[in-house]
This record gives structure tokens, sequence and C-alpha cells, in this order.
């Protein structure tokens, strides 16, 4: 009685925290909702300097909206796991910054006058974006299990949390404290500092994670590292100031690609679908990545190789070194892949690389022995070196069965 009583309350608890997961994530949904609205309404009308523009902002309306989804299907089917609360806060907080950028802009330019106090309602909207930055150190830190790496880690839990209290609770006395000056700008830049410093410490606790874990704990960390790698690859150009070069639209768009990507990522990862694909995927970044690479390098050495020796030769340019260098590149395509494949499997998959290596000695070698006491031998050494399993037998049928079967 006692055992179908607890199993009744944790179905029960199961449920009320599913219903509670849907409805902030409905929430969210439905603030970004409004903010849709806002920009369709104001889509004609144009707006100041200082304001992003309609398209950019509707654009990134559709990479926030990952967020509360991914939360309300961690924190649904792993309501213990604290880490799907924490994504359902980041996008709550995400949702409610959009539409704040989406009042303040409709209220300039399209109906001044005709919403509701629009500063007071922006800057308390804008909350949602110190709320969300409070929440993103603890999506590093928590994941994949939901706890601390080690106890040694609850000090920079306390100081991200406290750091994000802080920060909010400035935000919520001051409209805009970091242009106030005096000792609440000082105070604002050193918590978003610390903020910051927990995000990378947080990261650092990831790479503390992996070595530490095995099975699935580790293809999960391997998930959350490729998604990590195309992230950072955004972060990087922007240091690099890609988006004055791609345009911001484009840049924008890239923008909503990683943010869906690390969903994607981090819902498999903590779901586990597909979780061992992983191992594949990585490989076959690593392979078509090099190889777009260095096609774009050749293809453009190429043209302007054979263009200046076009100007040398003719004096002028000629289309021909476009067609050549695409000839080239088409030839170059699968030796290039096939080396850059070898090249890898040998660097990053050394033990599948072996293994592979030593099947297809082993099968040339099954074409020419006649032996067979010799193949046998043979096979059960192959076995052993690729799959190294505890035990090992091997049964042959040599004749008719139930008269001459043995057991080498």
């Amino acid at each position: 009685m006692t055992e179908g009583k607890a199993e009744q309350g944790q179905s029960v608890g199961g449920v009320r925290a599913a219903w509670l997961a849907w409805s902030v994530c409905a929430v969210s949904l439905f603030v970004l909702a409004a903010s849709l609205l806002l920009i369709v309404l104001g889509w004609s009308a144009p707006l100041p300097l200082g304001l992003a523009p309609w398209h950019n902002q509707a654009i990134t309306l559709v990479g926030i909206i990952g967020a509360p989804v991914l939360g309300g299907l961690i924190a649904s089917r792993r309501p213990r796991n604290p880490y799907g609360w924490i994504w359902l806060g980041f996008g709550l907080g995400l949702s409610l910054q959009q539409l704040g950028t989406s009042y303040e802009a409709y209220a300039q330019v399209v109906g001044p006058g005709s919403l509701l106090a629009p500063g007071t309602a922006s800057h308390l909207l804008g909350l949602g974006g110190p709320l969300a930055l409070g929440f993103a150190p603890f999506l590093l830190l928590l994941f994949p299990t939901g706890r601390l790496p080690s106890r040694r880690w609850r000090l920079l839990a306390w100081i991200a949390a406290l750091s994000g209290v802080v920060l909010v609770f400035m935000n919520l006395l001051v409209e805009k404290p970091d242009k106030v000056g005096g000792t609440i700008t000082v105070t604002v830049i050193t918590v978003v500092a610390l903020i910051f410093l927990t995000i990378i410490l947080s990261a650092l606790s990831l790479v503390i994670r992996y070595h530490r874990a095995s099975g699935v704990e580790r293809q999960q960390l391997k998930w959350f590292a490729l998604a990590a790698v195309v992230s950072a690859s955004f972060i990087f150009g922007e240091f690099l100031s890609l988006n004055r070069v791609l345009g911001g639209t484009v840049w924008h768009l890239f923008d909503v690609a990683t943010n869906l990507g690390l969903y994607l990522a981090v819902g498999v990862a903590i779901l586990r679908y597909r979780l061992y694909d992983i191992d594949i995927i990585i490989n076959r970044t690593l392979v078509y990545g090099s190889l777009t690479a260095m096609l774009v390098l050749f293809y453009f050495g190429g043209v302007i190789s054979l263009q200046y020796v076009f100007r040398v030769l003719t004096g002028g340019e000629s289309q021909l070194a476009v067609v050549a260098s695409t000839l080239i590149i088409a030839a170059l395509f699968n030796p290039l892949r096939h080396r850059i494949q070898s090249f890898i499997d040998r660097r990053f998959y050394r033990q599948r690389y072996d293994a592979a290596r030593t099947l297809a000695e082993f099968a040339s070698k099954l074409r020419e022995e006649t032996d067979l006491d010799a193949l046998n031998t043979e096979l059960m050494a192959v076995v052993r070196e690729t799959m190294q399993p505890a035990h090992l037998s091997l049964w042959l049928r040599l004749g008719p069965p139930e008269k001459d079967e043995r057991v080498l």
C-alpha cells in the first residue's frame, strides 16, 4: 500500500510538473507572439537610428522560440532535473526582452501615445535581459545532470546567483543603470563582469566533466561541445566584424542558426534521442568542413593565379580562369575527401582506423588461405584485436548437423 501511494504521488507530481513546465513555455510563446504582432503592425514604418530594424527583430524572435520549447520538453520529461527549468527561465527572460524592444519601437514610430506607459512598460519588460543573463552560467554549470560537478563549484554557483539577483535589482530600480554614472554604473559593470567570468569558468567545468565522464554522459557532453564550437565561431566572427562584411540580415540569420543548433544539441543530449550518432556527426563535420575550406582556397587561389597568367599573356582577364578552376575543383573533390577522411580517422579515431585496417588485411588473407586451422586462429586474433571481447569462442559446423560439430 505504501509503495502504491508513493508511486501514485510521484505520478501526480510528474503531471503537475509537466503542466507547470508547459504553462511557462506557453507564457513565453504568448509574449513572443505579442512581439511578432507589434513587428507586423509596424513593419512599414521606418525606425530611427539606434533601434533594430523590423526584419532583424523578427529574425531574432525566431532564434528565441527554441529556448522555452526546449525547457518545456526537458522539464516535463525530467522534472527532477533543474536543467529544464533553467532553460524555461532563460527563454522567458529573452522573450520579455524581445517584447520590450518591439514595444518601444512601436510606441516611438507608429502610435505615439497609443500604448500605455511605453517607457515604464519597456523598462519592466527589459528586465528579461538581465534575468536571462543571470541564468546563463547555470546552462553550462549544470549540464547535463542538473548537479554541480563537485562541491568545490558551490562558491561559483553562489557568485553567479547573487550577481544575477543584484543585476536584476539594479535594473529594476534604475532605467539604464549603466549610463547614469557614479556608484550605480560601477556596480552594474562589476556585476556584469562577474557574470561573464562565471560563464567562462562554467564552460571550464564542462571540460573537467568530460575528462571524468564515461558512457552516456560523455556522449551528452560531445553533443554540447559540437554546438559550443558553432557558437564560438559566431562569437569569433563578432570580434572580426564579419557582420559588416556579410550584412546585418545574413549575420542575424547565422545567429539564429547557431541558436537552433544549440537547442537541438542540448535536446538530443538530455533526452538521449539518437545520442550515439554524435561521433558520426563530428566526423562528417571535420571532414566536410576541412574539405570545404581547402576547396575554397584552391578555387580562389586558382582563379587569381590563372587571371594573372592571362593578364601577362594577353593583357586582359578571361573567363577561362573561372572555368579551369571549377574543373580543377571537381577533379580534386573525391581524392581530397579520401585523404582528409584518412587523416582524421588516423588522428582522432585511431581505434576505429586500426580496426578497419585489420579487417581489410584479414579480408585479403581470406582469399588466399586454405588451411582451416590457420584461418580459425587468424579470425579469432582479428576479433580480439578489433572488438576486444571479454570471452571469445568459435563454433564451426564441418559436416552434417548432429554428427560433426566442434567448438574451438
